[in-house]
């Protein structure tokens, strides 16, 4: 397995929309375990393919404090959704930026597993967020685009003074 690049943003490979995978094969796989691998070390707790320029419906998410409870999420749907959440987030494409972004609370989330195998996923709380901000970067959409604008330009000014500083 192998550590994977982070794009970061305002990164214009972060907004292609994410294709759907059609064919479950040993590459695929490897990605996966590639992608988890990253996620770990980034310290994360969610990554979809896109944040690795792979412009492929894939996520692995794991919200567990031991590290052990991995969902991967291949062309995830969400079928229902209810509830507000108020759980605060960041990203791995915007290290150093939270914010809280409305999202539901509860989803029920259709998908396939690595393996291409189907099945359903009821979350809540902070694996609900996770998914559904991961699945906003298969769409090409990263969460500081939820802040008003006035916030986005803040943000863009933060990264840019912080590559300013690392150049």
């Amino acid at each position: 397995m192998a550590i994977l690049n982070i794009l970061r943003y305002p990164d214009a490979r972060l907004h292609k929309v994410a294709e759907p995978v059609k064919v479950f094969d040993e590459s695929h796989k490897r990605l996966v375990g590639d992608m988890t691998e990253t996620m770990y070390a980034a310290p994360g707790i969610g990554l979809a393919a896109s944040q690795v320029d792979v412009h492929k419906q894939i996520i692995v998410v794991d919200v567990s404090e031991r590290r052990d409870s991995l969902v991967v999420l291949v062309n995830p749907e969400i079928i229902e959704a209810s509830g507000v959440s108020d759980i605060e987030e960041g990203c791995l494409s915007v290290p150093g930026i939270y914010d809280t972004i409305e999202r539901a609370e509860r989803i029920k989330v259709r998908a396939f597993d690595q393996n291409g195998n189907a099945f359903m996923l009821q979350a809540q709380g902070l694996l609900s967020v996770c998914i559904q901000h991961e699945m906003d970067h298969l769409k090409g959409k990263v969460f500081v685009e939820h802040l008003s604008q006035l916030k986005q330009q803040r943000i863009r000014a933060r990264i840019a003074k912080q590559l300013r500083k690392s150049a």
